[in-house]
């Protein structure tokens, strides 16, 4: 079993955050998936990443959530101060034998 982010350090350090999965394009646009409340580290810092597309864009804030969370691109995100925005990337970060906890690394716009 990987090491997850201790409960403890999401508890004190953490925020809620709601997370509407993206499961995909329907006549009327994109489809969301029930709305779920998750407990994540939030950064906001602007930097610069890679879209599904390949596209280089500007990302403002990252998340770090457990593992078994689910938040896959264009997924819609409510922040804890209310702003919305749109999964750029998702992708697990494995720490393998380091002493560093795996997690699921998100990107919003």
């Amino acid at each position: 079993m990987p090491r997850m982010i201790p409960g403890w350090l999401l508890q004190r350090a953490g925020q809620d955050i709601t997370v509407e999965p993206f499961e995909g394009e329907g006549p009327f646009g994109a489809e969301y998936g029930a709305e779920d409340t998750v407990r994540c580290l939030v950064e906001h810092k602007r930097k610069l990443v890679r879209n599904a597309e390949g596209a280089e864009v500007i990302s403002e804030t990252t998340l770090r959530m457990q593992l078994t969370e689910t938040c896959p691109a264009g997924s819609r995100v409510t922040l804890p101060d209310g702003r919305q925005s749109t999964v750029l990337t998702s992708a697990p970060i494995d720490g393998g034998k380091l002493p560093v906890p795996s997690h699921l690394q998100v990107t919003l716009q």
